[in-house]
């Protein structure tokens, strides 16, 4: 690929952007949105045209501004779930709602991290973060407000003009969540996004996650197998075995035990 573009933020510029990336952010926060599963089914057609394991049928909502976290085991559901969120796939049965409108596909007001950051290495930081703002057609002076507010959030401030190959491992996936902020969208998904980040700085990606759905009041749907970055993160928790929700409950009802219960049921 010989694609180059031009850095978004020039240093001075990036500098001034940075100062005034808080009040912008607090000024224009984004929006979240109610997500409604009304009887939702995905399978897999096997030998035979016999189904295999997949997804429900499973009702399920999440409230505006609600973080849902969501465990199970390899091949309870939990990625053909992520799939048909993001409207990668599409029910077989059952609608997925967002703030009232089907989703039927891809939609910009729906944004997903997953644990492989899919950076473009030709592109600047700040170009990786814009890149779904030039696609919806956002004017190039919003663009770089909200690229800035982005990377200040995430707290990379001045790494506007970096190359990805610059960048650690954490950095990269900072940068793959401030792309999804900027879009402002009214759900946030991340599918497993801190699993190959080392203990600490897994920690430390978490708590600024928090930190961020606490002041945007982002609806956030987070995937893990790490029961307590489950139960730390989520105001709630979804546990999913064979396709089909086995519980549903505030993290204050659960330990990291019941929760291992639970998915070694059966």
């Amino acid at each position: 690929m010989t694609v180059k573009e031009r850095p978004l933020l020039r240093r001075a510029e990036a500098a001034r952007l940075s100062d005034v990336s808080n009040d912008f952010a607090a000024t224009n926060p984004p929006s979240g949105a109610t997500l409604e599963l009304s009887d939702v089914a995905y399978h897999y057609a096997g030998k035979r045209g016999q189904r295999t394991a997949g997804l429900g049928p499973i009702n399920l909502m999440v409230g505006a501004g609600e973080f849902l976290t969501i465990v199970g085991p390899s091949g309870s559901g939990k990625s053909t779930l992520l799939s048909v969120l993001a409207g990668f796939l599409k029910p077989q049965q059952g609608q997925v709602r967002l703030a009232g409108q089907v989703v039927s596909g891809p939609d910009p007001a729906l944004t997903l991290v997953q644990q492989e950051h899919a950076l473009f290495p030709w592109l600047t930081v700040a170009g990786n973060v814009a890149f779904g703002l030039k696609s919806q057609r956002v004017p190039g002076d919003e663009q770089r407000r909200r690229v800035a507010a982005a990377l200040a959030q995430v707290g990379l401030p001045e790494y506007g003009e970096r190359r990805i190959h610059e960048l650690s491992g954490g950095q990269r996936q900072r940068v793959a969540i401030a792309r999804a902020l900027a879009t402002r969208p009214g759900l946030l998904l991340l599918d497993e996004p801190f699993s190959a980040l080392d203990e600490r700085t897994r920690t430390d990606l978490s708590e600024q996650l928090r930190g961020i759905w606490q002041e945007q009041h982002i609806t956030v749907v987070f995937v893990t197998h790490n029961l307590e970055e489950a139960l730390k993160l989520g105001e709630r928790v979804v546990a999913l075995r064979d396709g089909m929700v086995v519980l549903d409950a505030p993290t204050q009802e659960l330990s990291v035990e019941k929760l291992r219960a639970v998915m070694e049921e059966g």
